[in-house]
């Protein structure tokens, strides 16, 4: 037996009992006739003493030879300690050690294994092991488990029904890139990883399933960021015999369950928002509703005057920051900078104080009257003391400008609270997107999606208009799920993939199983799935995922740990009939 209990169970109350304890060295403080050491496992630390009075002589020669790191395994007596440490659990006690076996020696690691370590993350990454060690990674990881078990636990007692699908499935031309991968027994053909399982859930649908769900594993060959890995996971459920309200109950109810259960967080509301909505107010499709600071669009009370910059402009839209009068002319252009920036990529920005006595001072003065500057504070909301920005231009440019800046006030003025939780329907998407490359439409979520029945003749005449039976569940600035009701028969389908360029040959060739099956008594059916590491990420206070995942890839979505992607060998290529230049 390698362990009779764990390095953070131990209490006052278990004093005078023999026990075995087995971990990592974490610390060694030794005084000569005296030795602490601390031992650390995945449940706590426990002190250890090895006092040359009370300890047998070689068994204190080993400790004196002990470094950070070692795997070792103990036995002694629990006894009270004399000078108590508060701040662990097993702070009250200390085990006089009477045997000590090292179970394996250690190399000095590379970076401290503590809480606040002098590691950094391209280090930590490379030795992931060792950083898992420490308490910020475990106990993320730990809580990623509670949050999938709360996950499964609820879908399960809803009746859903967890189903495995393939992972070796058939290239696709929508969406984001596939990862491929070469068959060895049919040449020149080739499996691809899922972006989702899609097909398979709406398959298990035609196959009477009724509720599915799955955490599963999806694979995107995309550019990277803080929150997007090349391979991560989703909760992918779907459901037949539904409308888009059922859908939104039942996953508000999840959502629900999670922050009650995970974070001890009652929410009642979770108000809806269209998508012309969410961009005209918040300048995207995801907005963080925990405050305010709604845009203004300015257009009417701004292009009457002999300025050219608005005059000029598709849009111009500003944004009251509350308190922002009493900035200086620094801190003003500080912020003008901040938009400036090429990640935000505006050209300037217009500013006016609202001042507390009711009067306004701006940066246009010598183009505006105070009466053009009363209509800008009613439109944006603004209060006295409040600053108002603009920025003008090309409108969909324009609104990511507004709403990058928007969500760096939210942070500067301490607004985007990690431990408040504000969840959002967004629905009603434009069902399809034009594509400048391309030259043609391209499905906004994809080609399986249903549009909105009444608006269905408008496919053929005017189909930008075209809105989806599609909806995103937003949470502080996220979007943690989205889905739809799906089309459910062959005629609707076709007519989709045709409004999207697709063949009728390619249409078969691609989603041809789908078609079949569609003719064999498909029920109405809808799904969502959330993206689990943005999900947790969010309920565990922190915008990136990566400490979530227990071993990410780096931002060029390489493994630089085990090497990741790496070249195989000459005889590797040609069993897969693969040449590479």
């Amino acid at each position: 037996m390698y362990r009779s209990h764990t390095n953070g169970e131990l209490r006052i109350n278990h004093s005078e009992q023999e026990v075995t304890l087995s971990g990592w060295v974490q610390k060694i403080r030794d005084k000569g006739f005296m030795i602490w050491v601390d031992l650390r496992d995945r449940y706590g630390i426990t002190q250890l003493i090895f006092d040359e009075e009370r300890t047998p002589a070689a068994v204190m020669e080993q400790a004196k030879n002990l470094g950070r790191e070692f795997v070792i395994q103990i036995k002694g007596k629990v006894i009270e300690r004399e000078s108590k440490n508060t701040n662990i659990p097993t702070g009250e006690i200390e085990i006089l050690v009477s045997d000590l076996t090292v179970l394996n020696e250690a190399k000095l690691p590379p970076f401290t294994i503590e809480d606040k370590t002098d590691g950094g993350e391209d280090l930590r990454m490379k030795y992931r092991y060792l950083d898992i060690r420490r308490n910020p990674i475990k106990d993320k990881l730990i809580f990623r488990h509670k949050v999938s078990i709360a996950v499964r636990n609820y879908l399960s007692n809803q009746d859903f029904v967890e189903v495995e699908t393939p992972y070796l499935i058939k290239s696709t031309p929508e969406g984001a890139r596939d990862f491929v991968v070469p068959s060895r027994m049919n040449e020149g053909q080739f499996y691809a990883l899922p972006q989702s399982p899609q097909t398979f859930k709406q398959l298990l649908m035609v196959g009477g399933m009724d509720k599915y769900f799955q955490i599963v594993k999806c694979f995107r060959d995309e550019d990277l960021r803080a929150d997007r890995q090349p391979e991560f996971t989703q909760i992918d459920c779907e459901m037949a015999f539904v409308e888009q309200e059922d859908i939104l109950q039942t996953f508000e109810g999840l959502t629900r369950h999670l922050l009650k259960e995970i974070k001890g967080v009652e929410v009642e509301d979770f108000p809806r928002m269209t998508y012309d909505e969410a961009m005209r107010l918040y300048g995207n499709d995801k907005p963080d509703i925990r405050f305010g600071m709604k845009f203004g669009e300015l257009n009417d009370f701004t292009q009457h005057r002999d300025f050219k910059v608005f005059n000029e402009a598709e849009l111009v839209v500003g944004i009251a920051i509350p308190g922002g009068a009493s900035y200086s002319r620094k801190e003003i252009d500080k912020l003008i900078d901040w938009v400036k920036r090429p990640q935000v990529g505006a050209l300037g920005m217009v500013y006016a104080k609202y001042n507390e006595d009711g009067t306004f001072k701006s940066s246009v003065d010598k183009f505006y009257e105070e009466e053009d500057l009363k209509k800008w504070a009613e439109k944006t909301e603004a209060k006295p003391g409040d600053l108002i920005c603009i920025l003008s231009g090309e409108t969909q440019k324009v609104r990511a400008q507004l709403s990058a800046f928007r969500m760096e006030m939210g942070a500067q003025l301490g607004l985007r609270k990690a431990d408040e939780f504000a969840p959002l329907w967004v629905i009603d998407f434009p069902l399809l997107e034009w594509d400048e490359e391309t030259e043609r439409y391209h499905a906004m979520h994809h080609p399986f999606t249903s549009p909105k029945k009444e608006q269905i003749p408008l496919l053929a005449t005017n189909p930008k208009e075209v809105k989806a039976n599609a909806y995103d569940l937003v949470l502080n600035g996220n979007e943690i799920g989205g889905g739809s009701i799906r089309i459910h028969d062959k005629e609707t389908q076709a007519k989709m993939f045709d409004y999207l360029g697709f063949s009728k040959e390619e249409a078969e060739a691609q989603f041809g199983f789908l078609m079949d099956a569609f003719q064999y008594g498909a029920p109405p059916h809808g799904g969502l799935a959330f993206g689990l590491d943005r999900l947790v990420a969010i309920l565990g206070g922190q915008e990136s995922i990566r400490d979530f995942i227990a071993f990410p890839k780096n931002n060029a979505g390489r493994d630089v740990m085990i090497d990741a992607p790496a070249p195989i060998d000459d005889e590797q290529l040609k069993e897969l009939h693969l040449k590479l230049n």
